[in-house]
Parts: C-alpha cells; structure tokens; sequence
C-alpha cells in the first residue's frame, strides 16, 4: 500500500516553528511536503498574488518556501507544479501562531490555504495554537497539544474518510494547555467575535505619521445554540468547526427578494 501524500503550508513562514511542529508531527503518517511563503504573511486571507511572479526555492527535500507566495499562491502552484501528476490526500495549514476563530476566519491566511485546497477537491484542515500573554503559554507548553491533536485526525481520516462534503474544510484550534489537561475534541461552530478599534499612531523622525494595527483581545459575544469555538478553547476542549465556503446569508433570500418586491 503507497504511503500518503500529505502536503502542509502556513502563514507565519517557512521558519516557523508551527510548521516545523507540523512536519515532525506528520511524518510518521505519510511522504510530508513543505510549500510555504518566505516571509509572514500573517491576516492576508484568501488572497492570490497575480501582479508578480512567483518563484519555488527548494531548501531541502520535500521542503520549499515560495518567494513572497501567500498561503493561498503556495497550495494553488504546488497542485500545479508538485502535484501535477498526482494530488495529495490531505492539505494541513499550520499550526498557527494564535488562533483563528470566529470571523478572524475571514482574515486568516491559515484558514485560507485549507480553503484552496477544498476548492481543489482536496481535504483541507486549518490548526491553530492559541494562546495568552503574547506567546506566553506557546514557549511554556510547546507545541505538544497541537502535534497530539492533527496526528489523531490525519490517523482517522486516512483510516476512514474526511467527514465533510465539497467546498468545506475543518477549522481546529488548540487550547494553551498541556496535554494532560486538555479535556478532548469538541466540535463547534464558530463564534462572534468582538472588535475593537487597535491602531497606534507613531511619528518617523521626520515627521511623518504612520500606524501600527494592532491585535484585540480575545473576546467574544454571548450567542444562543451550539457551543462556539471560543467557549470550547475557553472550557479546555480543543475545538473543531466545519466550515464552509458558501458565504450567501439563506435564511434571508426570502426577506430580501420582500424588500424588493414592496
């Protein structure tokens, strides 16, 4: 029986150490390759570079960063150039830097390489390791929670299927927890999240006035119904939320049509 191909990205860079906890975690499981971009490309969303070329730079075996490519550039040419002949089983973006959920979903660039790859009819996971304190529970715990976690769904998928249709992809995030800890998968929808208004204004010493945008705190609103993506990260599950790409609003086509009707 052919081993598994498995092909993974991100959106922190190729020297990330999410990635590199990924790769590690993934290789006893299949022939792992690497296509992620040079540089941080961190809140890009599903975006494609058509304004520039794109270069593939080989660093070792199975393993390239593509030159200022998004996440979503690095899975639409390595099914083209890589994996012409023969497409992976799996796509895995991550593990990311912080999480990604609820309508951060919309800005990531993790959640957008698992996007491409079910538009390629291909099975697409999104991980994300969250944490608090600026990083604080990823240097005390590692990424230990989040390896444990993506080998155990690649397993059953591959010992199984993927369980979600065309066109819809897993969303994980992993909880800043040890993985004694930890209480078990649970899965989710995703949540509402709150925003605030982060940007800080700065002065070059010229004069000139530029701005950092910064992040907001990780809040979110009190909604009816399933159990939401940040309260099972919050409660100590790790959560898993199917999503999908279809982003038309149904429940209001009816109104709407109304409200041109009137």
């Amino acid at each position: 029986m052919s081993r598994k191909k498995i092909l993974i990205t991100n959106d922190d860079g190729y020297e990330s150490e999410g990635i590199a906890a990924l790769r590690e975690a993934l290789l006893p499981l299949g022939d792992v390759t690497v296509v992620a971009p040079s540089t941080e490309k961190s809140a890009c969303g599903h975006s494609l570079t058509l304004t520039r070329p794109l270069h593939f730079i080989k660093l070792d075996e199975n393993f390239y960063k593509l030159d200022d490519g998004t996440p979503s550039d690095c899975i639409f040419l390595a099914l083209n150039k890589l994996f012409a002949d023969q497409k992976p089983d799996i796509v895995i973006s991550g593990i990311n830097i912080g999480s990604n959920m609820g309508e951060d979903i919309t800005y990531s660039g993790t959640a957008s390489a698992a996007m491409e790859a079910v538009l390629q009819e291909i099975p697409g996971i999104a991980i994300s390791q969250v944490y608090a304190e600026h990083g604080k529970s990823i240097d005390e715990y590692g990424y230990e929670l989040a390896m444990e976690s993506i080998a155990i769904l690649v397993e059953k998928i591959f010992a199984d299927q993927f369980p979600l249709p065309a066109r819809k992809f897993l969303n994980v995030n992993v909880p800043p927890l040890p993985p004694q800890e930890c209480k078990g998968f649970k899965v989710t929808r995703a949540g509402n999240r709150l925003y605030a208004h982060n940007a800080q204004v700065h002065y070059n010493p010229r004069g000139k006035e530029y701005y950092w945008i910064g992040l907001p705190e990780l809040g979110w609103m009190e909604t009816k119904g399933h159990i939401t993506d940040f309260e099972a990260i919050n409660d100590g599950y790790i959560s898993v939320s199917p999503i999908e790409l279809d982003m038309t609003a149904h429940n209001e086509i009816v109104q709407l049509q109304e409200w041109f009707d009137v």
